[in-house]
């Protein structure tokens, strides 16, 4: 899905701007990740990214290089687990964001 740039500005302005909105979008990706949609979860991932941080300073606090970090979210980016896992803990260590996990049983 291509985005116009107003959308993605927008997203970015409002990620900025709004905490709640900011946590949303950090478990929204980590909700497409869990459930196999690397795309959309790495999608998400770089918008928070982009509006709460920069690769520079996540890669000061993960030790990741930027460019290893900007390929790992880009659109053919796979990123290794314990790569993924250092950059969700960095996030919330930088953001005051925390993730939880709740199980449902259906």
């Amino acid at each position: 899905m291509v985005l116009t740039r107003d959308f993605k500005e927008t997203v970015l302005q409002r990620a900025q701007s709004d905490a709640v909105y900011r946590e949303a979008l950090l478990a929204e990706a980590v909700g497409a990740l869990l459930q196999g949609d690397l795309e959309t979860g790495k999608a998400a991932l770089r918008v928070f990214i982009k509006a709460t941080v920069s690769y520079d300073e996540l890669s000061e606090e993960t030790g990741l290089s930027s460019k290893s970090l900007i390929r790992m979210f880009g659109p053919t980016g796979n990123p290794r687990s314990e790569s993924l896992v250092a950059v969700l803990r960095a996030l919330q260590s930088l953001t005051g964001v925390r993730l939880s996990l709740q199980s449902h049983i259906d």
